[in-house]
């Protein structure tokens, strides 16, 4: 059987909800979801990643988006979320499909067994021709355990369900080379290389939570994954299939030529950083996905994290150079490093080579990957000295 297409299409709040009324666009959901409907008649799986349901619930509240705390936001996502889904089951059923709920956390992506949970889900979704609306549970979240922003969870999505394209719906028409205000920018039409654009996408809208900044950075984590990336206006008849077909301006953003893998993909694209651990610059110019990291190539470590976690893997200029899973949890690595000469069992109570990360699970980032920054403690430190042990 002939796999279908799989599109993910992540609308804003801006499109979404009347920015004065703070009620349901039903004009835009109409245009939308007839699009999708067509699209869906010609053979392809749609996903939708929407946002919404907080801008659609603070007017029950009686808050606006500049005067809204966190509790006060998820207070107008619960109340919101049904409006939402509401509004897009009334239109839905008018073009004969119907639709499902699919909220996750942070969690759902960052913890392997739950990522393919939330996996499994959603194409067993698609298998029943039920459109999944995904969205991330706003209404429990906080600050600190939460994505952030529908780009990256979108982008998430696609790379989660191996997507062939990623089209992010917004207010304007795809990519500038600066802010669109300025009389001299220029429209991008196709980017390879999303880290030559990102100084010129601050700012974002008053409902959103992310602006062109957070989309270049989803738009690296669909790339990695082999996905093409799509970044255009939503204000029209056919918001969707314009963009597929190629009849309307949007900025394209290519697919890396060898994807990584489901499993490297997962390990490389992170929303949160759990850990960190810096080696030296000797062990980091020999590092390979051959190569493990072993107790004594740490010379220093950052957060709180478990068995299991991504560490971000630095240099000691700060320099980040791969991600992995951690054999250890902090407290673990912790006493490993802090007593090199004495043996990993005597130490942790049960037998393990001693190494931090498996060569099956560290990715090297090299250049196709958005570098995060160090730690500030790890920044501002001094790293005259060898690896432990």
């Amino acid at each position: 059987m002939t796999k279908k297409p799989t599109i993910v299409v992540k609308i804003g709040s801006a499109l979404l909800a009347n920015q004065e009324l703070l009620t349901p666009r039903y004009g835009f959901l109409q245009r939308l979801l007839e699009d999708i409907a067509q699209l869906r008649a010609q053979g392809s799986n749609v996903i939708l990643c929407s946002s919404g349901s907080v801008a659609l619930g603070l007017r029950i509240i009686g808050e606006t988006p500049e005067s809204a705390g966190v509790s006060d936001k998820q207070a107008a996502a619960a109340c919101g979320m049904p409006l939402l889904l509401n509004a897009y089951k009334q239109v839905g059923h008018e073009f004969g499909f119907d639709i499902a709920q699919v909220l996750l956390t942070l969690g759902d992506f960052e913890d392997h067994r739950r990522f393919l949970n939330t996996r499994n889900t959603v194409h067993r979704l698609l298998e029943s021709d039920v459109v999944p609306i995904v969205n991330e549970n706003d209404s429990i979240t906080t600050e600190e355990i939460r994505v952030g922003d529908n780009d990256r969870l979108a982008a998430k999505v696609a790379q989660m369900v191996g997507a062939d394209d990623f089209v992010i719906l917004t207010g304007v028409d795809g990519l500038y080379d600066r802010n669109p205000d300025d009389p001299e920018a220029q429209f991008v039409p196709e980017v390879e290389d999303v880290s030559m654009y990102m100084d010129a996408t601050k700012g974002k809208s008053t409902l959103g939570t992310g602006g062109m900044e957070t989309k270049l950075l989803a738009a690296n984590m669909a790339q990695e994954a082999g996905v093409t990336t799509w970044i255009a206006q939503g204000e029209v008849d056919h918001p969707v299939s314009e963009v597929l077909n190629g009849s309307r301006r949007s900025t394209k953003i290519l697919p890396h030529p060898n994807p990584l893998s489901g499993w490297d993909s997962w390990i490389a694209n992170r929303l949160q950083m759990a850990g960190s651990i810096v080696i030296s610059d000797a062990i980091a110019a020999a590092l390979s996905g051959d190569r493990p990291i072993r107790r004594q190539d740490v010379i220093s470590m950052t957060g709180d994290f478990t068995r299991g976690d991504v560490l971000h893997i630095y240099d000691s200029k700060g320099i980040e150079r791969a991600r992995g899973l951690s054999d250890f949890t902090s407290e673990e690595l912790r006493v490993l490093t802090n007593n090199p000469d004495t043996q990993a069992e005597q130490l942790l109570g049960y037998r393990t080579k001693g190494e931090v990360i498996r060569s099956a699970n560290l990715v090297m980032l090299e250049h196709r990957h958005l570098l995060w920054d160090a730690p500030e403690e790890i920044a501002r430190r001094d790293w005259d000295q060898p690896a432990v042990g």
